[in-house]
């Protein structure tokens, strides 16, 4: 059965398409199938995978405002079993343009729904921002992974997010679910990163992944050579954390399965 994970924090700068792009190919090197969806209309998960924004025909913006199926947007990744629905920056538009639809907060959904029992797991890239985009992805999700950065600012504007994610499960989507918070960005030279852990996971307890996500310069440069780390180099400390991410959440989730 598929599950539908939604990346989403409205602060930018978290490390949130990081995850998006290496969780996702991580799944994949595990032998799951994975689809990566980017509704940002930066489109960096497009680009990080090596797509040039140039050349994409179609993306997630015609599967929302003219219907078009996700089935002929879907691009096959250089990572076997990760395929994508890009964005693009017309996406900007999208917004606006869904005001008007009936049932606006549910349009992703919708296209989801075509698409996702052909998926282990399918990722979702958010805008950092909690407009209409972000709350359809919510809207269409089974859980949210939050990320939050092992900085000084970290837990600014966590408290809106999760209003928006309390005010989701009461009107559009009683059956999502936190996955968890993710620390990222930890450095572990620094006392501020080792109070960021022991502060955020005093609030969240249970609810934060073992997993921590560390400052990598692999990790920063695999983006501009257009591949995720494990295939960028798959040694490296950023490639290691990322697949004990991808093991823990796999772990979590059959967990979850046997008792069902």
């Amino acid at each position: 059965m598929s599950k539908v994970i939604a990346l989403a924090n409205q602060k930018g700068g978290v490390g949130k398409t990081t995850t998006a792009i290496n969780l996702a190919a991580s799944l994949a090197v595990l032998e799951k199938k994975v689809l990566l969806i980017d509704a940002d209309p930066q489109a960096n998960a497009t680009s990080g995978i090596g797509f040039d924004l140039r050349k994409i025909e179609n993306s997630i913006y015609e599967c929302l405002i003219d219907g078009v199926d996700p089935h002929e947007v879907v691009l096959k990744s250089e990572t076997k079993g990760m395929d994508l629905i890009p964005s693009h920056i017309d996406l900007v538009g999208a917004e606006i343009e869904m005001l008007n639809l009936e049932n606006r907060e549910m349009v992703l959904k919708n296209v989801i729904e075509k698409i996702k029992d052909d998926y282990d797991y399918v990722l979702i890239d958010c805008s950092p921002s909690l407009g209409l985009l972000t709350l359809n992805a919510l809207t269409a999700a089974d859980s949210v992974m939050i990320p939050v950065q092992c900085e000084y600012f970290a837990l600014e504007g966590l408290g809106k997010l999760l209003n928006t994610i309390k005010m989701i499960q009461n009107r559009l989507n009683q059956d999502l679910e936190i996955e968890g918070f993710l620390l990222t960005m930890y450095d572990a030279r620094l006392r501020l990163s080792n109070q960021v852990v022991e502060e955020v996971r005093t609030h969240f307890e249970d609810m934060v992944f073992e997993t921590i996500i560390q400052r990598n310069i692999k990790l920063s440069e695999a983006p501009s050579y257009g591949k995720p780390v494990v295939l960028y180099d798959a040694s490296s400390k950023g490639a290691l954390s990322y697949l004990n991410l991808a093991r823990e959440l796999l772990q979590n989730n059959e967990v979850e399965e046997v008792v069902e």
